[in-house]
């Protein structure tokens, strides 16, 4: 058993929450267990025998809530400090991080560095308080405020770095930045307000909408927006194909839950009718999304990999030309914590390189600051490190829905901690404009980054994030469309400079 003492250093009163709380073994793969708070401890229980490491949404002071996690430690029967355990974990990554992206001692670093030093300080201060818990607490936040800070100030300097080093030879994709455009009514209008920003746009064909009974496909909407996106400059890709979670499917299909064959031979249907009906328009198709998370049927590993292989074949010889991408749903894996039916994301991407898979490039969603499994807000920093994790795989990385609620969640942490999260002072048009920003000119600094593609378009034009959009709902613009446009714009200037 593993048990996390925390103190009343973030308030009187403060409790951390659970929801969303998972606990963490090798690789950052998250570990089934019991999770149970009483006054003062966090009690976690798993079979598991090897060191875990505890996940949480954790305040942090000019940072906002956050999902942090600790160091992996072995069972004991005596309690471990929570905020040091937090503390020390950030700075591990740190060091490891330096020195991967080779940023010791690097020029224009001075401040950074000094920070992370006084972080450590600090760190090895609440050490010496053992036998205070409480002062020890205090200064262990302390040092997690520091490194946190430290450890996006030390990405966004690499982001900038790599960036111009990116432009300067030439190696930015046309193209880079995109967003959903679900069939809609509305969509052509909240199009032209938003083409501004955008090089493309993403238009999901979503299976249960498109074939909503068995013997009957409907393609009429979806053909009204490809003519009109005819007449516009902008791109178009497809995508996700499948998607086996419940707002995906549709419902007659639940009465073949125990077919598997009948399943994969409807699905096979339904990515090859709806590729060969567009492979003249678009030849970039998302033809699986999340097959590893969540699924409304009971598939086991083989037929999550055989659904795979059967899309991505049957897409690339429907259209030779398509790019044909997968796409990882909540990346961090918490889902596994619960459904030990499903599959680690990078596993899966592993796993469907290894198999021989005809895919050309991974896609990853980033949604953040929703009160669901999944979607609580991380840092920069960890954004970072997982698209590095994702390069090790060797294929391109596409990131196909990024959003964040340009709405605030509440005026406390504790509310932030009940409602999955804030970064810096809390959700508002704002954060939200800065925290785009700075998630496409981080992932374009990544030689193997080739596009970034927003979730929406328009707030209330998705149920993922209901204020997630860079136009409200009345499509008046937020100041996201013009942070986004004016990025766009530099980088084309910055290309043709060159």
């Amino acid at each position: 058993m593993h048990e996390f003492n925390f103190y009343p250093t973030l308030g009187a009163g403060f409790r951390p929450e659970l929801q969303g709380a998972f606990l963490m073994g090798a690789d950052g793969v998250p570990v089934r267990g019991e999770l149970h708070l009483r006054d003062g401890a966090i009690t976690c229980e798993s079979r598991n025998s090897e060191a875990l490491g505890l996940s949480l949404l954790w305040p942090v002071a000019g940072c906002g809530t956050l999902q942090l996690e600790t160091t992996r430690l072995p069972s004991r029967e005596g309690p471990y400090h929570l905020h040091i355990e937090l503390a020390r974990h950030r700075l591990m990554r740190i060091s490891f991080k330096r020195e991967e992206w080779g940023l010791f001692d690097y020029p224009g670093l001075d401040e950074v560095a000094a920070a992370i030093d006084r972080a450590r300080d600090l760190f090895v201060a609440a050490l010496q308080h053992a036998d205070d818990p409480s002062k020890a607490a205090e200064l262990a936040d302390q040092s997690l405020a520091l490194s946190v800070s430290a450890s996006e100030q030390l990405s966004r300097f690499h982001a900038s770095v790599f960036l111009a080093r990116r432009q300067q030879s030439g190696g930015l994709p046309r193209g880079f930045l995109g967003a959903g455009l679900p069939v809609r009514p509305s969509a052509a209008e909240s199009l032209e307000r938003a083409k501004t920003a955008l090089d493309f746009v993403r238009v999901p064909f979503c299976w249960r909408e498109i074939q909503p009974k068995e013997h009957e496909a409907g393609y009429d909407e979806a053909d009204g927006l490809l003519r009109a996106l005819s007449k516009t400059s902008l791109g178009v890709r497809g995508g996700p194909l499948l998607n086996f979670g419940v707002s995906w499917v549709p419902d007659w299909m639940y009465i073949w839950e125990n077919d598997y064959d009948a399943i994969a031979d409807f699905a096979k249907e339904h990515v090859r009718r709806t590729v060969k009906r567009y492979a003249g328009r678009i030849h970039n198709w998302i033809v699986a999304s999340g097959l590893h998370a969540d699924s409304v049927f009971p598939f086991t590993f083989e037929q999550i990999i055989d659904l795979t292989r059967m899309a991505a074949g049957i897409a690339r010889q429907t259209s030779a030309r398509a790019q044909v991408v997968l796409e990882l749903t909540q990346p961090w894996g918490e889902y596994y914590a619960r459904n030990q039916r499903s599959i680690p994301p990078l596993l899966y991407a592993e796993m469907a390189v290894q198999s021989g898979i005809a895919f050309d490039a991974l896609g990853v969603r980033l949604i953040f600051g929703l009160a669901a499994e999944g979607f609580h807000a991380r840092d920069f920093f960890q954004v970072s490190s997982l698209l590095d994790r994702l390069a090790n795989l060797g294929k391109p990385v596409h990131v196909t829905a990024a959003a964040v609620p340009s709405q605030p969640s509440g005026g406390s942490s504790a509310d932030a901690l009940r409602q999955g999260g804030a970064w810096r002072d809390g959700w508002s048009e704002a954060v939200q404009a800065d925290w785009l920003g700075e998630l496409v000119e981080m992932a374009l600094s990544k030689p193997y980054i080739e596009s970034v593609s927003l979730q929406q378009i328009v707030d209330g034009g998705d149920d993922t994030v209901p204020s997630g959009g860079i136009l409200r709902a009345d499509l008046s613009a937020k100041p996201a469309l013009k942070r986004l446009t004016d990025l766009r714009k530099r980088c084309q200037a910055a290309e043709a400079k060159r």
